[in-house]
């Protein structure tokens, strides 16, 4: 059974996700807006560093978050300047490293399906005199909504599922960095397996959850095959 520990990590896991999926949507969508319609020269460069934790090493994207968020780092230096302290070790730590990690789980699937849109829509908005901002609210959101469905859906799974980044940024402290995965970890070191068998079943049934959702939503809406 999940012991108060297990259900303390559970929550803590799933408010880092839920905090990191709103910010990664947040930060994501215009920046994944620029990138469907860009043709600037910094397209592919700027493509390449979003998807870089794709290919990074968790623990190579930790150690040098925590460098950076460190006290002789540069955020460290800004955020301490700012009366905020350092961010290693703590629950904001966590979120900014879930949002780094997690971020092309959300910027891809937008961007494809923004590119999706195509131009016909838009300009039909134009004739009409439509802002940009609102012919993105009213048109390019709504045929978008697969995307936004598939961001929010793999930013927040991918969230729950880390473990290299956050426990290099976040370490293991109980009710405050110790997330889902690291008590598994912790688990398995003492040899508890009983205890490890029920988090690790909660995480797989969480997941085959989560991609019967994808899925339902990829057969559901037809433009969101342009996303798998």
């Amino acid at each position: 059974m999940l012991n108060p520990a297990d259900l303390g990590a559970l929550l803590l896991t799933f408010k880092v996700a839920s905090i990191s999926t709103s910010l990664m949507l947040l930060l994501g969508t215009p920046l994944a807006w620029w990138l469907a319609r860009t043709g600037s020269a910094w397209k592919g460069i700027i493509n390449a560093v979003v998807a870089l934790p794709l290919v990074l090493p968790p623990t190579v994207l930790g150690f040098y978050l925590l460098v950076l968020m460190g006290p002789a780092g540069a955020i460290g230096k800004f955020t301490s300047w700012l009366g905020l302290g350092t961010l290693p070790f703590t629950f904001a730590g966590l979120v900014v490293a879930s949002v780094l990690y997690s971020m092309p789980f959300v910027v891809q699937p937008l961007q494809a399906a923004f590119t999706t849109i195509g131009e016909q829509p838009l300009e039909a908005a134009a004739t009409l005199r439509a802002s940009p901002l609102d012919t993105f609210f009213s048109v390019v959101v709504p045929l978008a909504k697969p995307g936004f469905l598939t961001a929010t859906i793999l930013g927040f799974a991918h969230t729950v599922g880390e473990f290299g980044v956050v426990l290099m940024v976040g370490g293991n402290i109980p009710d405050k960095t110790r997330v889902v995965s690291v008590q598994i970890y912790n688990h398995v070191e003492a040899l508890e397996y009983s205890e490890a068998h029920w988090l690790a079943g909660c995480l797989l049934l969480f997941s085959f959850t989560v991609l019967l959702a994808l899925y339902t939503v990829l057969k559901t809406h037809p433009v969101a095959h342009q996303l798998k």
